[in-house]
């Protein structure tokens, strides 16, 4: 993951520049008075980062490992048969 820095005051100049040049790796962090205020990401690496935070989530993670370790697992034919 990238990160490319741009002053507030700049961004309102080119605000469709710099959205178009954030693509779902980069982060694009934007200062006030020289000090880092706020970030911009992709709509899909936001969505990523709130998932890996969700204590369901990894829950889930934990749980479907300790179901590979027990081999507890299925074929792709038992799950989707002959698509």
């Amino acid at each position: 993951m990238g990160t490319k820095t741009i002053s507030a005051s700049k961004l309102r100049n080119n605000l469709a520049d710099a959205l178009d040049a954030v693509n779902r790796d980069d982060v694009l962090i934007v200062t006030r008075r020289g000090k880092k205020d706020h970030a911009i990401v992709d709509l899909d690496k936001l969505e990523d980062l709130l998932t890996a935070s969700d204590p369901e989530y990894l829950k889930s993670i934990v749980e479907a490992r300790e179901q590979i370790k027990k081999g507890e697992v299925h074929t792709f034919e038992e799950v989707f048969g002959n698509l």
